[in-house]
């Protein structure tokens, strides 16, 4: 452990206490009364915070809150003594409190002592700091901690996890000998309180300088701890596995969780008042008497040493662990103290503590043992950079010298280098008299042996070793370097064999002498001979080499990785070195590559190979390898009688067909098996392929029963009259060859063959998609009206296929028929605002039309948005009429030519002015509009309109190419009579009222509020009168009684004559039978004038019976809309409505638009197409 100082700074008084924010950026102190927060990264002052007027001693950063919201005031307690200091446990149940009388009281949350502890010291031994423990994986090392020696040793077996699951430790009485105990089973039962209680530990620091530590029920666990100073703070790592303390020695030690002291953190010059460790972390700040505060880095280095499949390795600074890389065994040893230094060779294990070096042996010299004891002790205090152990001695290693020292401790040599050592290994050797390898920073590399006092050099590079390794044979020798470079030398010849870059570790394999693995740059290289470099990623370093294992150490975990010989043994095949190769197998391969290894061997006449690969996987039959080796001398019929002596008929008819010997092959197989016949067949018509000679080829397959290779075939060369015939042959219920034949059919455009193999199959989906893809779509469509299910896939790229060719129109009633709604609405609203853009008025109403009518569509399918829905259907509605009479108005003011009479620009003009909403919609021009009132009312007489008109015009920004006649227009209308034409007022058909030609409200009659119905041609005011039903009256029922039609009386009216001297009179008197002959509809439409509201016309069952189905004229809305009644008043005058659109024309008009458009001027609907 080595403590590194990141940033120091001094505050101008004691620092009393400390404590880091949750997530570690921050840490706030306490120096006097001012509390200092400091950035932990670089130790910057980010504030600090006054307002306290005496010592602040203790500070915290909020968690959880200090109590409940619901407790009104803070709880109050009485206590026996000066309480010091104070700590929660982890779940907050509990807080212990140390007293300056030197007891412990700890109580729940309510404040009630549940336990007490009294300290031996009492008053002379206040608790000056307490702690608990953050973590509770500790709760099982604490179990049984008495009356513990140092050397005592605890083996188990198979541990999973470290240290979360330590099993509770069993001691000998002796302490040199380990007794194994039997792993513990875990029980899922509930647990007492009594068990929970381990769960928390609480360290206690006093002045009776020493350190404690107990349970929950109060109970101490192990014996106290002296510490030779007064201890001013006690505080945990965030895990709980270290323990920091500090005070009167002026200095911070590092202990472990049970209390064993490992080092120093970082003297300082006063008392340290506070320590704390960064959250998550191994970072530590130490505050002192003087206003000190310092940060340090603590870096704990791996200690660890391996020795073939056995690993050794530092856990919780105090134990080693050994584990066996094969058989994932791992024993624990409990040291007690710091371990310094591991080694470890075959039975020896020396470990290294701060006063002494433990040699332990292994019980038995069975490889797969794991049960260690101790062998010697060294009772002395060594200072070593690296530690090696032997059968009978120890090395020590210290910069530039060797010590060779026995078990009693006794130094029998020492060896002094010319550089500092930087790499040592033992290479093995007798008992006593063992090798070992040394690299030195000056690049020299030498061998000693521990009973020899002089070293042996075995080379002298340019640059430093970082890493060595001498290969089974002790012929080579592979060095990495400071450069990252490794280096493969010839010992006897001192050649640099090859060098290899990218390397920081090496290692040769223990069972093969040419193989060798490097790692670096997070890849692994496996290198074989000369051959190149076979790699693979691989985090960390590579530190044994074993047969097919690789034992890479990543961080502080060791793990074995198997490692496939494939590539080298490929390498060596290559070259034709069958002996190396069979070398390379045997350390590991997979049973395919132990074939192609037996099979290379054959073919290169290396019989005694191959025979040695077929003893290896088990195979004795000498018939059987006798006939390989005749098949590959040529003696193939030899060959062919083995292999049915021995069983292997396959092989034989292998034989042959990879020789393209069929007709011996027939021979040979005579009336057998039909499998292997067709299989023969198949062999034949495949080797027909490749010499190609495809027809013969597709022949052969068919008679084989290989359909779909032969359809493959035809296919591939474009022969379609072979694929009809065989998808005419096969039967319906081969759908795989006949799927394939419809597919090659489909890509030689013979689309005709292919539906017919598809209606074969009943594949009915794949012949609509190949309609579709064809474009052959009435006969799609023909399948669609059979199978409604495959609507969807017909209509929807048809609609596709007729948008990409611009026939948007269509595409967009294609996307309605195949209910793709969105789609349908997305085209009409492209189209439309196309229209608009494009001055197309016309085309814009006729498609706000189609869109209204969608949306109407949308509002009866879907009841959850019928309101949307309907709204937008108004909305569409009102802009269709809009733009279809902007249309005349455009033309009018942008031809030459008109084509309207007048009165009907008049009456347009008017329609829109008073029909325009607030937000003008786009492309509708308001100066074309009253410059098109004015000009055509001056014209009509309508002076007065005229003269609006041109007043509203100045306040516009005017066009220049209106600018003149417009002015022209202003000046000349002034000449002018200041009223209207009383010709071109308009009229109340419901209450006779003339209506002025510019009305405020509006399209209303402003007597009697009536909306007026205007001509969708001409736009006169039709004599058309709008009716509701009396609430009950259904829409059926109203028709049937429309359609009564009851004959009114005739009038008897009679004739009365009066004669006198001076005059003669002719009265009409009317008879008693034509009284009550008034029409009951025109009786509801008397209206009293003034009215503000607009009061509809709502019409009985006696009024609807009195109505001629003539005079009727009915709007027959689709659901979810009611029907519109309309009424005319005068039926000499004949009106017609379309049934698509509902729109009212004069039906003179009517019929000549139709004759010349060829359909509805409005909804465009074909005067031969049905009504809806």
């Amino acid at each position: 452990m080595r403590a590194v100082l990141t940033w120091r700074d001094k505050a101008e008084h004691c620092i009393n206490d400390i404590a880091f924010k949750p997530d570690g950026t921050q840490l706030i102190l306490a120096a006097g009364s001012r509390l200092l927060v400091y950035d932990t990264s670089d130790g910057t002052l980010l504030q600090p915070l006054k307002g306290h007027k005496d010592t602040v001693y203790c500070v915290a950063y909020a968690k959880d809150g200090l109590w409940s919201p619901e407790q009104k005031s803070v709880s109050k307690h009485k206590s026996s003594s000066k309480i010091i200091c104070c700590s929660w446990t982890n779940d907050g149940q509990y807080l212990a409190l140390g007293m300056f009388n030197g007891i412990i009281s700890i109580r729940n949350k309510n404040g009630e002592e549940k336990v007490k502890i009294e300290r031996p010291g009492g008053s002379l031994s206040p608790i000056w700091s307490i702690c608990w423990n953050p973590s509770s994986r500790w709760e099982s090392f604490w179990m049984n901690r008495e009356n513990e020696d140092a050397e005592d040793v605890i083996v188990n077996r198979y541990i999973q996890e470290i240290p979360s699951t330590l099993k509770s430790a069993v001691y000998s009485s002796q302490g040199s000998e380990a007794e194994e105990e039997e792993p513990e089973e875990e029980d899922d039962s509930p647990r007492d309180d009594n068990l929970e209680e381990r769960n928390d530990i609480l360290a206690v620091a006093d002045w009776g300088q020493k350190v404690s530590f107990y349970q929950l029920s109060g109970k101490q666990i192990g014996k106290d701890r002296a510490l030779n100073f007064d201890p001013c703070c006690i505080s945990y790592f965030t895990k709980g596995e270290y323990i920091l303390l500090g005070g009167s020695d002026k200095q911070v030690s590092l202990f472990t969780k049970d209390g064993v002291r490992l080092g120093t953190v970082g003297e300082q010059n006063s008392w340290v008042w506070t320590c704390q460790a960064k959250p998550d972390s191994n970072y530590v700040v130490v505050g002192c008497q003087d206003g000190t505060i310092s940060f340090y880095q603590l870096i704990f280095s791996t200690v660890h040493g391996l020795y073939k499949d056995r690993y050794a390795y530092r856990d919780s600074m105090t134990d080693v662990i050994v584990q066996h890389l094969i058989t994932e065994q791992k024993v624990r040893i409990k040291c007690k103290e710091l371990v310094k230094k591991i080694a470890i060779y075959r039975n020896r294990l020396a470990i290294q503590l701060p006063e002494k070096i433990l040699i332990y042996e292994l019980y038995s010299e069975d490889l797969s043992d794991m049960h260690y004891r101790v062998k010697e002790k060294i009772i002395k205090k060594f200072e070593c950079n690296l530690l090696v152990v032997c059968a009978n001695h120890i090395i020590l290693c210290q910069e530039k010298r060797l010590q060779c020292l026995s078990f009693s401790g006794v130094k029998e040599r020492e060896w002094q280098m010319e550089s500092l050592i930087r790499y040592i290994k033992v290479i093995g050797g007798p008992p006593g008299r063992e090798g070992l390898l040394v690299g030195l920073k000056n690049g020299q590399i030498l061998k000693i042996f521990v009973d020899n006092l002089f070293a042996i050099v075995l080379l002298k590079q340019a640059t430093a070793v970082r890493c060595l390794d001498m290969s089974a044979s002790r012929k080579k020798l592979a060095v990495v370097d400071e450069n990252d470079t490794c280096l493969v030398y010839d010992i006897d010849t001192k050649e640099l064999l090859f060098q290899e870059p990218n390397a920081n570790s090496v290692a040769w394999n223990t069972q093969c002498e040419d193989m060798l693995c490097f790692s670096g740059g997070g890849y692994l290289n496996i290198k074989a001979s000369t051959f190149p470099v076979h790699r693979q990623k691989l985090q960390g370093f590579v530190v044994g080499y074993n047969g097919s294992k690789i034992f890479c150490l990543h961080v502080f975990s060791i793990s074995a990785v198997e490692v496939p010989q494939s590539a080298p043994m490929y390498q060596y095949l290559d070259r034709k070195l069958f002996k190396e190769a069979y070398q390379i197998a045997c350390l590991g391969v997979t049973d395919t590559d132990w074939r192609e290894l037996a099979m290379e061997a054959l073919e290169g006449l290396d019989f005694e190979t191959a025979k040695k690969e077929r003893k290896k996987r088990g195979e004795t039959n000498n018939d059987l390898f006798l006939a390989d080796v005749f098949s590959y001398q040529g003696k193939f019929h030899e060959a062919a009688k083995l292999y049915k002596r021995s069983g292997h008929e396959n092989l034989a008819l292998e034989m042959y067909t990879d020789l393209c010997m069929f007709e011996y092959a027939k021979d040979f197989l005579g009336s057998g098996d039909p499998k292997e016949t067709k299989m023969l067949i198949t062999k034949q018509a495949d080797w027909a392929r490749n010499i190609k000679e495809p027809k013969a080829a597709v022949e052969m397959y068919i008679s084989a029963g290989e359909h779909v290779k032969a359809i493959e075939i035809c296919g591939d060369h474009g022969w379609v009259d072979m694929l009809i015939d065989i998808a005419r042959k096969l039967d319906k219920a081969e759908r795989e060859p006949l799927l394939l034949c419809a597919t090659y059919l489909k890509k030689l455009d013979s689309p005709g063959y292919a539906a017919e193999t598809y209606l074969k199959m009943g594949d009915l989906k794949s012949l609509v998609q190949l309609h579709v893809e064809t474009q052959r779509w009435d006969e799609a469509f023909a399948l669609g009206e059979k199978h409604p299910e495959f609507k969807d896939d017909i209509y929807m790229p048809y609609a596709q296929w007729l948008a990409e060719n611009d026939r948007f129109e269509e595409a967009q009633k294609a996307f309605h028929k195949a209910g793709r709604q969105r789609e349908a609405v997305q085209v009409l609203e492209q189209l439309t605002n196309n229209a608009v853009a494009e001055s197309r008025f016309n085309d814009a109403a006729y498609y706000y039309w189609m869109l209204s009518m969608q949306c109407l569509d949308i509002a009866q399918a879907d009841p959850a948005q019928k309101d949307t829905m309907l709204g937008k259907f108004y909305h569409f509605q009102r802009l269709a009429e809009l733009y279809h009479g902007y249309h005349a108005i455009h033309r009018h003011t942008e031809d030459p030519f008109s084509v309207h009479r007048p009165e009907t620009l008049f009456n347009i003009s008017r329609f829109l002015l008073h029909s325009l909403p607030k937000d003008t919609p786009s492309g509708i021009s308001k100066v074309k509009i009253l410059f098109t009132l004015a000009k055509q009312s001056k014209a009509l007489g309508a002076y007065r309109l005229a003269r609006h008109a041109y007043d509203k015009l100045r306040g516009l920004y005017i066009p220049a190419r209106f600018q003149k006649s417009i002015e022209l227009g202003t000046l000349t209308i002034r000449a002018k009579p200041f009223h209207d034409s009383e010709e071109l007022v308009p009229l109340c058909y419901r209450c006779s009222t003339n209506n002025p030609l510019l009305n405020n409200l509006g399209n209303v009659c402003i007597n009697c509020r009536q909306p007026f119905i205007f001509s969708a041609s001409s736009y006169d005011v039709l004599h058309l009168v709008e009716f509701y039903l009396e609430e009950g009256i259904t829409d059926e029922e109203a028709i049937s009684l429309i359609d009564l039609e009851v004959l009114r009386p005739k009038r008897d009216d009679r004739q009365l004559e009066i004669a006198n001297n001076s005059s003669q009179i002719l009265r009409l008197v009317e008879t008693k039978d034509s009284i009550g002959d008034e029409d009951p509809f025109t009786a509801k439409l008397s209206f009293e004038q003034g009215g503000s509201e607009f009061v509809p016309v709502v019409v009985s069952r006696l009024v609807l019976r009195s109505m001629s189905r003539r005079d009727v004229l009915i709007k027959r809305w689709p659901p979810p809309l009611r029907w519109q009644y309309f009424r005319s008043l005068l039926p000499d005058a004949s009106i017609t409505m379309c049934p698509s659109c509902f729109q009212m024309f004069h039906s003179e008009d009517y019929e000549l638009l139709v004759l010349q458009h060829g359909c509805c001027p409005y909804c465009r609907r074909c005067k031969d197409d049905p009504g809806p």
